[in-house]
């Protein structure tokens, strides 16, 4: 099977895309799911894909269209996606999950070049929004796993949030980048002011700050 080209509003780094594990994510009742455009079958481990030839000197972000790394994702359904993945070792691979704890379980077992991210919208929780674990939880264990591996944070889509809070703790974390995007599909999310986010950017300025094309509705940074 060919290996999806990176394609859309992602990560420009990013040149394909690699989806084992398939269907309605845990995570699912976030309010701003891109996936929910979609019409979504269970969760299922896609083993036609494992066929698929990952080559070599890419960089590929393995679980796009769901997070993988959801509590409900049988174990071994994870373990076969990161095996095969170590058949090619030449790839970097990004595993990006809003439930980072469970990074944890599979410690030793991921590919040379791998790199992990997870998605904290704001340093407030928004339980009615966001469905997965609270983002101070999420902030812990990217930490946690930054000890041993490089890590990222995507603010996206970025809620309302506290200046001063969240840059300091994007400076704890001490990411490899930082993205930044706004919710594209009106969702009427609590959003900040163009004042708080150039406030951020302005924050963090000493880091590597990817901007989403997403964020010009709320304000153009450049």
């Amino acid at each position: 099977m060919p290996l999806n080209l990176q394609k859309g509003d992602m990560y420009k780094f990013i040149t394909h895309t690699f989806n084992v594990i398939k269907g309605i994510c845990k995570h699912h009742d976030c309010v701003y799911c891109y996936m929910k455009v979609f019409k979504q079958r269970p969760l299922r481990l896609v083993e036609e894909e494992l066929k698929t030839d990952l080559g070599d000197g890419n960089f590929i972000f393995v679980g796009s269209s769901t997070d993988m790394f959801a509590q409900n994702v049988p174990a071994t359904w994870i373990a076969n996606t990161l095996d095969y993945c170590n058949q090619f070792p030449d790839n970097q691979y990004l595993f990006q999950s809003k439930n980072p704890f469970r990074f944890m379980e599979f410690v030793g077992h991921y590919p040379p070049d791998s790199h992990f991210a997870t998605t904290i919208e704001s340093n407030r929780h928004y339980p009615a929004i966001s469905s997965a674990p609270p983002v101070e939880e999420r902030k812990r264990w990217i930490g946690v796993l930054g000890q041993a591996y490089p890590i990222s944070i995507t603010i996206e889509p970025v809620l309302d949030f506290d200046v001063d809070v969240l840059a300091s703790w994007i400076h704890e974390l001490s990411p490899e980048w930082v993205a930044i995007g706004a919710d594209s599909k009106g969702h009427k999310l609590p959003e900040p002011t163009p004042e708080k986010v150039q406030a951020l950017v302005l924050a963090i300025s000493d880091m590597t700050v990817i901007i989403k094309r997403n964020l010009r509705r709320i304000v153009e940074i450049n």
